[in-house]
This record gives structure tokens, C-alpha cells and sequence, in this order.
């Protein structure tokens, strides 16, 4: 039950309960400072009302009854409404182009509504809130009441309650956080707190992540529902019944903190075989007519009580629950509510006659409350459920991949929202409205969220909703970039217009290209200096940098490299790059000028050799002069040095016509016709450039495979800049691209990945911690998502891969680490998608060209993650370029930080956004885990007041991390493992009201009442 905000009482099988809900928060204590008394006492908690409008409802949670001594069937009627998928968000909520696939969700909250009101006791449960949203809107205030006294009265729940239903391998946690948080707070400011999600609802991605479960335990859920798992593991938890079990989903946090209680669905997500009574479905009525021909009701009651019976075998409880729907279902509703009354009738009919089977109208809370009640111990899990796989040879590991280019999108998106969010606070309401136009965040809020949805990031859409979301994504970063260039305006004084260069990547900037004089500002997301490379496109030959203070920095120019100049495609025409490394303050920018000298000839050209080594203060990375291949990596620092060669190759993708199985590779599954990659070249072109700030040797393995190993002059890191495509596909053969790391260290099978971009899980070939695993697929069955990185390590060396995007990878040999970078497929796998991922676009019609960046370090296991953390953080929020031409007017700020100091190398500013006129929302994250680092895995505080350089904090107030309850009133079910006592939750005194402190792995949530100074 919903149990933290209410008063209990029974009557009649129902629970009642008073509740406050007011349009934004309950009343609540802030804490403030009072300046007058600051030398007698810094801060007094004084009681405000936060809300304008204070309302007090009444909830009523209105779980039907059930009886002890029978099994207790629990009826869900559901929609799993995609937000895209065949179609996009738009065509699936009005029910456009029916000729891909029959779905209308506005049609679906119409028709449950209208037979909701028509039975008290139906039920219904909604999770998608961008669809709901949208619904909302367009409804009547009369209609909206008649809905709210709906939801008060426990007759429409809200599940998990996110703006969509995340993917859990390819999607980082901010993302994810943000999302959640913008779904939950429509549903509190809408229903308060009968509208508050008490369980999390994951029926439909694939395969489920440990992290999401610790974010959900983090955000308040009691439980959380799925419904896929490895077809090897659900056999064995049946037979076990350990279908329903205990999540410990950190282990840096200190339990309960991160447990989660997690219950397997029966059927996936659909309703028992023969029961399936939507307008999509073929299964018969009930026709209870007994002076009818077909008269049906004791063979639908005798076929419902052998499956209940049968399920109940595999369930630990006289409880079990099936979802009655499907995807996009109940657009009629009225079809399954009639023969849904019917049968919960004629079933319970039979216990006149000593049948011990009670059928209800139910809700995943309602029967999760009946599983805490029955005061069980439960199996415990601490690892994941990754890969997952539905059969012998499906192993749906392909979609960590799939749409590289699209999964890199949705990556710089991110990084560009909390850009957006964190100068929307820092310019007021100037960045809202100024000499820019109207600016906001809330259109890529929304864009971003839709994205995370488990078919969007997952590369498992449809092309055309493919480049529906990326349009979204590009929609809502123009709305942010007038909001971007008006607070700039506000914070540096200057109000010439400000150039965007989006294609940087690829050497496009018109404004750099073609200008003789231009600044560049330089915005830093994070809350610590960063040393930053920076390369313009540019056509000149030598440049002068200065830096805000007018001294010059080192610069250099090298030329245009060949595959930029092919993958471009005459979007841009500079000859050459301008490279200089900039230093960027925390939560700040700052401006460096660039001037041209002379337009004369070309920089010296790159030697065409094989060089033996490239080199900084920090790293040796050594080639083979016969192949052009890395040979080794050494860190000069600490003297270690390991054999590494890399190189790119190719599985063949399955077609299907095998003797073992006809499953094809597709957009969800990865599956190649032999162990054995083909490689793409022994050999690699090389060439080589070195100058001051950078060292490139550019290598060339195929028309279609080219790379750039560069080492800047101030980095700990090796990056490869890898270009790969257009795949080729005239052999008519599928191609799944992968890069290979083999090196001299001593893996024992066992390497590294992290988990949504946080906590770092073991992973050990052909292993699974919970059952003993019978590898039918030697590759595609060790493929494990890698979010942010990856890692393989021995007691001396640990080589650490940042990726910068979500992709899939493996180590497959000992000492080795591979990487998917792009699939290019010629058939479809069956799942639903229906047509091939085959992408092509106007700028490549011949296939997709993607770039991207692998960075590696190499240090000692103990000290590995000093390097790799804060590596990681600077991949996922990089800093954002902005140019202004010619001079810059006098009396212009050229540098500003929002911090007065940069926060502590453990603390990570995860959030801060508008949350409304006067209020910020602020997120601090500890970024170590409990044992890997000596020096960063310990408590470290933070005073509030003593955060912002030009915010004057007033108040604040602790949230959960999905903002939708206080902290100190979040209450969840307490599970008792089976093995082990029922841990207690533990709770730490801060130092004082305005100093917090953060444990390893701790997200803290504030809201923070604010004068802009």
C-alpha cells in the first residue's frame, strides 16, 4: 500500500486514508538563514508554505479484498503504451498512420475512463506520463475532476510514472534521473500525493539494470515489476520459486538503502494464453448465455483455473498476478472490462462449490502489498540481468550498439540540457526572455526524456521515428540555444550575436572557417576547472590565441585529415584545423581570441611513415613500424608498460539459414555466424604529425575504416578517433564492427563494465552469478552493455576504456577487450521492428559514416579510478563552444564561474536546474565507490551557502532523488533477505543545516530557495 503519506483505518476490504496534495508540495519546513542573528545562530528552521494554493484531497486506495486460505488472483488491466517505436510519439497518440500499426492512445484514456466510471471496482493502470501529458491537456476541467476522483479513489493508478519507460543498457543515469523526475512531478503538481507512483513497472525492456534498480529503490518505489529475463534463469526460478526476490542494487550504499524488492510478471507483459479480450485480439468472448448454441463459461472458468493453479506452482504466496493487456490495448475498453467482470463473476462463482480460487481488480501496489503482508524472506541477487536472451541463440545484446549515431546524439543532448539548465539559473529570468527572443528548456526536457524510452537510445525504432527523435532532439537544443545566448549575453555583457557550430566533429564551423577574428566561449558543465582540446576548422595557416587575461597560448595548425574531408561531404571546406588546449573554469566560461597572421601556404605535410612513438610527460605509445598498429602503452608516471595492439574487424552477421537456428542478426539481437571476426586490414596506412600541443598518427585500414591515435599534450588519456562506413554490404553480407584491444594483461576471463554510467559490475566469460549457464552463443552471450566504460585489469595494470556513448563489448580472449562500434544488417530479427537496420540518410545514402572517441588510461588497479572517474564525467558533460565575430566590444566579462570555489574531486554537481521563480533544484553526487580509491572513496561535505558565486541561498529543503517527496517523509516496505537479518536503515547526522555531506555512490537531492545576487 501507499503507506507514507497517509493515516490508515479499515473498512469493508478497503483502505482509506486522509492525504495532503497540493499543486507543487505539502506544506513543508525550510531551512533559512536569518542574516540579523548569524553571529548568535547561522540558521533557523522556520515552517513556510511552500505551494500558493494549499488543497487537501482525500485518497482512498481502494484494494479490493482478499481472502486468506485461497490463491488470490490479481487482475491488472494495463496499456503498455510505446512513446515511438513503429511509429512516432505523435502518430501513436493520435492514432495516425494505422497502415504500420493500429494504436491511438488518446483513443485508449478515453474509452478506460468512460468504463471506469461505469464499475466501481475495475481498475486500471497508466505509466506513460508523456502520453498522459498530451491526453491531459486537451481534457475539460469537468473531465479533469471526474479523472482526479478517479485517481483519488485508487480506481486509475499511475505506475512507475517517468515520461517514459527507459531503456536500461543504453541509457546513463543523468538522463534517466531527469526523465523520471519530469514525469513525477507532472503527476504530483496534477494529483498531488494520490498520483504519487509507489511501484516501478519495467515490463518491456530488455534486460534490466542494477543501477535502475538502485535509482528506483533511491527514488521511493516499494517495488518493481519486469517482465523479460534469460530464458536460462526463469526456468530456474521457477523451479526455485524465486520469481520474486530482493534486488541489493549497490555496493557502496549501505542496505536498505539500494534494495529493491523485484517481482518477474508471468507472461512478460501479456494476459494468459486464451484470455485476451482487446479489439487487437482473436481469443472468443464469454458468451454466458446458457439457452445459447455456444455457451462458454465452464470451459473459460475450467481453462482460467488450470492456469492459475499451474502459475501458482511457480509463485511463493497464496497471491499471483496477471497483466490483462498489451501493447497500445484498450482503445475499446469497453471489450475487456465486460468479460473481465464476467470472469472475475463466474470464477468466483465456483467457491460455493469448494473452489479455492478468488479473482480481483487489482493493481501491481495492491499486490505488493499483499506480498509484504505475507512477511516472507526473500532470495537475494546483487548482480544484474544482463544479457538477456530468449532462446538457445537470441541474445538480444545487439541494441547496445544499433543506431550509433543516434546513441551519440541523444549523449551530446545531454550534455547541451544541463548546459541549458545550469545558465538558466545562473542568467535569470534575462536568459528567459533577452536580446535573443523567448528561450526555454522545457522542449528538450521533453525531447531528452522521450529519448531514453526503451525503443528511442535502444536503436530499435523504426528509421523514420529514428530521425523523429533526433529532430526532437535537434528542435529542442535550438530553443535552448536562445536561452544559452541570452544568459551569456546577461553574464558577459556582450549581446553580439552568437554562432553555433554543432559540426565540429567533422571539421564544419562556417563562422571559423571563413573569419579573420572571432572569440571563443568556452561554457565548463562541470564543477571543477578543465583542460579542454579544442580544434576549429579553418583555412588560414597561422593563428594567434590569447587566453581572457591577453596572454598567448600555444597553437598550432595541421591540415583537414582525408576521412574527415570524405565524411564531411561538402558540408565545409576549410583546409585545416586550428588546435589549442583550453583551461575553463567550474561552472563557468571563459574567452579566448583568435586572430589570423597569414593566409600562406600549408602546414609542413604529415610524414608518411610509420612513427615508432608518440609521447607527453604522461605516456609512450609505441607503433610496429611493419604493420602502422600500436605495439605498447606505457605510463611514464608510473612506469608500467603493457603490449597493446589494436585493430578493427568484422563478425558476419547471421542471416537466419543455419541448421541451429534461423534466427537473424537484427536491430535487438546480435548474432554472428562464427566466433572468429574477419579482420579488416593486418595493416594500416599511417601518418604522422607532431607538434607542441598535439601528436596524431592518423591510420587508414579500408575505404570504410580509418583512425587518428592522438595523445594532446597535457593528457593522461589516448584517444581514438575512429571513422567507420559506409559499411559495405555488395557481398551481401551483414556487418557488425567491432575494435579489438589485445594486450599482455592477465585477465583470468574476467573484465569490467559499468552499469548506466555509475557503479562498476564484475563480469566473467561464459558466467552468470546465479545460475550455471549453458553457452549456446560463444560471442553474442558475452556481450554486456559498457555506458560510459569499460575495463580489464591483472594485479599490476588495469587498462581502462571511456567510451562516448552506450555500446556493447566483450572479453572474449584473455587480455583482450572488444568494442561494437556499428552494425549494418540486411534482414530483420523478428521482433517486431520489421525491417532491417540498414541506415542510410540524404548526407550518406550509401550507408552511414559514424564517428566517435575511445579514451584509454593505464594505471595501477588501486589507483585506477582517480583517473577514470573524473575522465568519464568529462566525456558525458564536455564544455560548449560558442563564437562571436571580429572584436569584442571593451568592458566585456570574458570569464565567469558560478561556484566560489570548485567543488572536491569526489563531488560531482549532477543537477541544477529552474525549478521555479525563486527555487533551484540541486543535485551533488558522490562519484567513487566505497572501496576504489584511497584517497576519493571517503565522506566528503559540502556547505550550501558557500556554493554559488552569485546565487544567495535562503533555504533549503532535501528531496528524494526524484523530487517528488521530502526526504525525511519517503517511507518504503522493508524486506527481509533469506539469508541475513533485515538491514535497518541507517541514517547520518550532518555537521549543520548547511553542510552536507556525501557518502561513496550518495546522490543528494535539495531544493534550494535562491536570490540571484
Amino acid at each position: 500500500m501507499s503507506h507514507d503519506f497517509r493515516v490508515v483505518f479499515q473498512h469493508g476490504g478497503q483502505v482509506a486514508a486522509a492525504c495532503y496534495s497540493s499543486p507543487v508540495y505539502p506544506q513543508r519546513s525550510f531551512k533559512f538563514s536569518c542574516r540579523r542573528e548569524e553571529n548568535r545562530r547561522s540558521n533557523l528552521r522556520i515552517r513556510e508554505q511552500y505551494s500558493c494554493i494549499h488543497r487537501v484531497c482525500v485518497c482512498v486506495q481502494s484494494c479490493h479484498a482478499t481472502k486468506p486460505g485461497m490463491l488470490n488472483v490479481h487482475l491488472v488491466p494495463h496499456t503498455h503504451d510505446d512513446v515511438g517505436w513503429l511509429k512516432t510519439v505523435d502518430q501513436y497518440f493520435y492514432g495516425d498512420r494505422n497502415d504500420i500499426q493500429h494504436a491511438g492512445v488518446q483513443y485508449i484514456l478515453d474509452s478506460v475512463v468512460d468504463q471506469l466510471l461505469k464499475n466501481p471496482d475495475r481498475r486500471f493502470i497508466y505509466v506513460e506520463t508523456a502520453f498522459f501529458y498530451r491526453w491531459w491537456k486537451s481534457q475539460s476541467s469537468s473531465m479533469q475532476q471526474t479523472v482526479k476522483q478517479l485517481v483519488n479513489e485508487g480506481r486509475l493508478e499511475f505506475v512507475n510514472g517517468g515520461w517514459c519507460m527507459s531503456d536500461e543498457a543504453a541509457t546513463h543515469y543523468s538522463a534517466v534521473i531527469d526523465q523520471m523526475t519530469i514525469g513525477l512531478r507532472f503527476l504530483n503538481e496534477t494529483f498531488g500525493a494520490c498520483g504519487h507512483p509507489r511501484v516501478a513497472w519495467h515490463i518491456d525492456p530488455f534486460g534490466h539494470a542494477r543501477e535502475h534498480a538502485s535509482m528506483f529503490a533511491q527514488m521511493g518505489f516499494d517495488g518493481f515489476f519486469f517482465g523479460r529475463l534469460d530464458y536460462q534463469d526463469r526456468a530456474r526460478r521457477m523451479r526455485n520459486k524465486e520469481q520474486e526476490l530482493l534486488w541489493r542494487a549497490s555496493d557502496s550504499l549501505t542496505p536498505p538503502v539500494a534494495d529493491l524488492f523485484t517481482g518477474i510478471l508471468p507472461n512478460g507483459y501479456n494476459p494468459p494464453e486464451g484470455f485476451c479480450w482487446d479489439q487487437l485480439c482473436s481469443d472468443p468472448p464469454i458468451r454466458d448465455d446458457p439457452d445459447l448454441e455456444d455457451y462458454n463459461v465452464d470451459d473459460v472458468v475450467g481453462r482460467f483455473l488450470v492456469i492459475a493453479n499451474s502459475q501458482s506452482t511457480v509463485y511463493k504466496t497464496n497471491h499471483i498476478i496477471m497483466t490483462m493487456g498489451s501493447d497500445f490495448q484498450y482503445e475499446n475498453a469497453n471489450l475487456w472490462y465486460k468479460n473481465l467482470d464476467k470472469l472475475i463473476h463466474y470464477v468466483n462463482a465456483r467457491q460455493a462449490n469448494g473452489s479455492k480460487v478468488n479473482v480481483l481488480y487489482s493493481t501491481p501496489s495492491c499486490y505488493l502489498q499483499e506480498l509484504h503482508r505475507a512477511n516472507l524472506t526473500w532470495p537475494l541477487k546483487t548482480d544484474d540481468f544482463f544479457p538477456y536472451a530468449d532462446d538457445a541463440h537470441d541474445f538480444w545484446t545487439g541494441y547496445f550498439t544499433s543506431r550509433p549515431a543516434l546513441k551519440r546524439y541523444e549523449r551530446i543532448s545531454n550534455s547541451n540540457l544541463q548546459t541549458c539548465n545550469q545558465l538558466e539559473v545562473f542568467g535569470g529570468p534575462a536568459s528567459r526572455k533577452g536580446p535573443f527572443g523567448e528561450g526555454e528548456s522545457q522542449t528538450m526536457k521533453k525531447a531528452m526524456a522521450v529519448a531514453q524510452h526503451h525503443d528511442a537510445v535502444s536503436g530499435t525504432e523504426k528509421q523514420h521515428v529514428a530521425n523523429d527523435y533526433a529532430r526532437k532532439l535537434a528542435n529542442g537544443w535550438q530553443h535552448c540555444q536562445v536561452l544559452v545566448s541570452n544568459s551569456l549575453a546577461a553574464l558577459s555583457g556582450l549581446s553580439a550575436e552568437r554562432i553555433y557550430c554543432d559540426n565540429l566533429n567533422v571539421s564544419v564551423c562556417p563562422l571559423t572557417e571563413s573569419s579573420k577574428k572571432f572569440s571563443v566561449n568556452v561554457y565548463n558543465p562541470l564543477a571543477r576547472p578543465v583542460t579542454w582540446p579544442v580544434r576549429l576548422p579553418v583555412n588560414g595557416t597561422a593563428y594567434s590565441v590569447s587566453d581572457a587575461s591577453g596572454k598567448a597560448v600555444d597553437c598550432q595548425v595541421v591540415h583537414v585529415s582525408q576521412a574527415t574531408h570524405e565524411v564531411r561531404r561538402q558540408r565545409g571546406f576549410a583546409v585545416n584545423e586550428l588546435v589549442f588546449q583550453v583551461q575553463a573554469p567550474p561552472l563557468g566560461y571563459t574567452t579566448y581570441t583568435v586572430a589570423l597572421i597569414q593566409d600562406g601556404p600549408p602546414p609542413a605535410p604529415a610524414q608518411q611513415r610509420a612513427p615508432p612513438v608518440i609521447q607527453n610527460k604522461f605516456l609512450q605509445v609505441t607503433f610496429d613500424p611493419e604493420t602502422g598498429l600500436i605495439s605498447s602503452l606505457n605510463n611514464q608516471e608510473t612506469k608500467q608498460i603493457i603490449k597493446l595492439t589494436q585493430n578493427f574487424y568484422w563478425y558476419n552477421a547471421s542471416a537466419g539459414n543455419n541448421v541451429e537456428s534461423r534466427q537473424p542478426s537484427g536491430a535487438y539481437i546480435f548474432r554472428p555466424n562464427s566466433s572468429t571476426p574477419f579482420i579488416i586490414s593486418r595493416t594500416a596506412k599511417t601518418e604522422i604529425i607532431k607538434t607542441s600541443v598535439v601528436q596524431e598518427v592518423r591510420q587508414w585500414f579500408a575505404p570504410w575504416v580509418s583512425q587518428v591515435v592522438r595523445l594532446y599534450a597535457d593528457s593522461r588519456a589516448l584517444e581514438l578517433e575512429w571513422t567507420v562506413g559506409p559499411v559495405p554490404i555488395d557481398d551481401s553480407l551483414g556487418k557488425e564492427v567491432i575494435t579489438r584491444l589485445d594486450t599482455s594483461i592477465k585477465t583470468s576471463e574476467y573484465f569490467y563494465t559499468d552499469s548506466n554510467g555509475r557503479e562498476v559490475l564484475q563480469r566473467k566469460k561464459d558466467f552468470r552469478p546465479t545460475w550455471n549457464l549453458k553457452q549456446s552463443e560463444p560471442i553474442a552471450g558475452n556481450y554486456y552493455p559498457i555506458n560510459s566504460r569499460a575495463y580489464i585489469k591483472d594485479d599490476v595494470d588495469q587498462l581502462t576504456v571511456v567510451t562516448d556513448r552506450s555500446q556493447g563489448g566483450g572479453s572474449i580472449q584473455n587480455g583482450s577487450l572488444e568494442i561494437m562500434l556499428h552494425r549494418r544488417l540486411l534482414h530483420d530479427d523478428f521482433r517486431g521492428v520489421g525491417e532491417p537496420l540498414n541506415e542510410i540518410s540524404g548526407i550518406f545514402p550509401d550507408g552511414l559514416v559514424v564517428r566517435g572517441r575511445l579514451l584509454l588510461t593505464l594505471d595501477p588497479p588501486q589507483t585506477a579510478a582517480d583517473t577514470h572517474r573524473p575522465l568519464a564525467e568529462g566525456m558525458v558533460l564536455q564544455p560548449l563552444l560558442t563564437f562571436t565575430d571580429g572584436d569584442l566590444k571593451p568592458n566585456t566579462q570574458l570569464e565567469f564561474s558560478g561556484l566560489l570555489a570548485a567543488l572536491p574531486p569526489a563531488v560531482h554537481l549532477l543537477t541544477l536546474s529552474q525549478w521555479d521563480e525563486d527555487s533551484v533544484l540541486l543535485r551533488l553526487e558522490h562519484q567513487y565507490q566505497s572501496s576504489e580509491s584511497k584517497v576519493s572513496s571517503q565522506p566528503v561535505t559540502v556547505n550550501l551557502q558557500k556554493l554559488f558565486s552569485t546565487l544567495e541561498v535562503l533555504g533549503v529543503a532535501e528531496l528524494n532523488l526524484s523530487a517528488n517527496q521530502w526526504k525525511d517523509e519517503m517511507k518504503r516496505f522493508d524486506w527481509t533477505p533469506e539469508k541475513g537479518e533485515k538491514p535497518l536503515l541507517k541514517t547520518f547526522q550532518d555537521p549543520s543545516t548547511w553542510e552536507v555531506t556525501l557518502r561513496p555512490m550518495e546522490i543528494r537531492t535539495f531544493l534550494l530557495k535562491v536570490n540571484l545576487r
